[in-house]
């Protein structure tokens, strides 16, 4: 009876105490980060609301760090494009740290093009459309020049060419 109760008792404290946060938080990035970089309004927010209360999310050693719109303008005509460029600095650093980038890529894109037409969203009708099509442009840039290592030499040369030409 005694050894049962020991048994028991065993069982559930290390049922309630974690085998190790470090750990665990190792082997949740991936699902955090994918839960985070989705296209949609709950996943920004989400992360919006991580990014402002990091607290809890110090053990997954998430990258955080930003260089807002790189090169490009941050509020290009006015348009504050800050934030949806640092959630896509988010997606691509923590992604690249983890090794799972490239598979990755597509949609940590296409979910920065979803948080710029948010932010457009919110300006009035009358100069919404020149928002939209910033949006575009800052979106096709990331998409087909967001990381030298998926740009092939090739088109690097070609461009290269052009400009010279110029």
């Amino acid at each position: 009876m005694t050894r049962r109760i020991l048994l028991v008792l065993v069982l559930t404290l290390a049922a309630l105490v974690p085998a190790g946060t470090a750990s665990a938080a190792t082997d949740d990035k991936p699902a955090v980060l994918l839960g985070w970089t989705q296209p949609n309004a709950a996943s920004t927010n989400a992360w919006n609301a991580a990014r402002l209360n990091r607290t809890p999310w110090q053990s997954y050693n998430f990258d955080w760090s930003t260089d807002y719109c790189s090169a490009s303008p941050d509020k290009p005509l006015g348009f504050d494009f800050t934030l949806s460029c640092w959630h896509h600095d988010f997606g691509y650093r923590n992604y690249k740290a983890i090794g799972a980038f490239p598979a990755n890529k597509g949609r940590i894109d296409d979910t920065f093009y979803a948080d710029l037409k948010r932010k457009c969203a919110t300006y009035s009708s009358i100069v919404r459309p020149a928002c939209y099509s910033l949006a575009w442009t800052y979106y096709e840039a990331v998409h087909n020049f967001g990381s030298l290592s998926a740009v092939k030499q090739a088109d690097l040369n070609r461009a290269s060419a052009l400009m010279q030409q110029t």
